[in-house]
């Protein structure tokens, strides 16, 4: 109720004021003097325009005051939004892990994929955690090299998904593609 009586308030005074002006310039047209008509156009002309502008000013303000209100809210929104976002960030696709430079390391060094390595689990293969098919998702979930087999996923065709590059290219003529049953 109260968000809406300012705008009410001032188109009110708006119509009050129009109202004055209207009786200053009827009381001075039944007037045949000039100097008998300054009265009327004073107390209703002046004073009706005043009443006017109060009436539009009060109008400003009250959609200024809910122009703020909106825009709070919408500062509000973001803010948990980024909250969420930043709490989700850190745990979710390995880029916040105290090991993740260690074990991209020692991921590229062996042949065969280490047994704990998390990767990164895709809808259809697995990645490294420093993948550039990765780069801008977030919330992606972890899970060892094993599990991710075991679900019947492939290793990346971009990163090798925990193997080395040059052990990958050896140990097979291209990636192994599973589907998903």
């Amino acid at each position: 109720m109260w968000s809406r009586l300012g705008g009410q308030l001032g188109i009110g005074l708006c119509v009050v004021g129009f109202g004055v002006i209207f009786l200053g310039w009827n009381g001075a047209a039944g007037k045949d003097r000039l100097p008998s008509q300054f009265p009327f156009l004073i107390s209703g002309g002046v004073v009706g325009l005043a009443i006017v502008l109060i009436g539009v000013g009060v109008m400003v303000i009250q959609a200024q005051r809910a122009d703020r209100a909106v825009l709070e809210s919408a500062l509000t929104d973001i803010r948990r939004a980024l909250e969420v976002i930043a709490a989700a960030g850190t745990a979710s696709n390995g880029h916040g892990s105290v090991g993740g430079a260690a074990q991209t390391a020692t991921t590229q060094a062996t042949a065969e994929p280490s047994p704990g390595i998390e990767v990164v689990a895709g809808p259809t293969a697995y990645h490294r955690p420093d993948c550039r098919l990765l780069e801008g998702k977030e919330a992606l979930p972890t899970m060892t090299v094993e599990a991710a087999e075991a679900q019947g996923l492939a290793p990346c065709r971009v990163c090798g998904g925990g193997v080395a590059e040059g052990a990958q290219a050896a140990t097979s003529a291209g990636p192994v593609r599973r589907r998903r049953s």
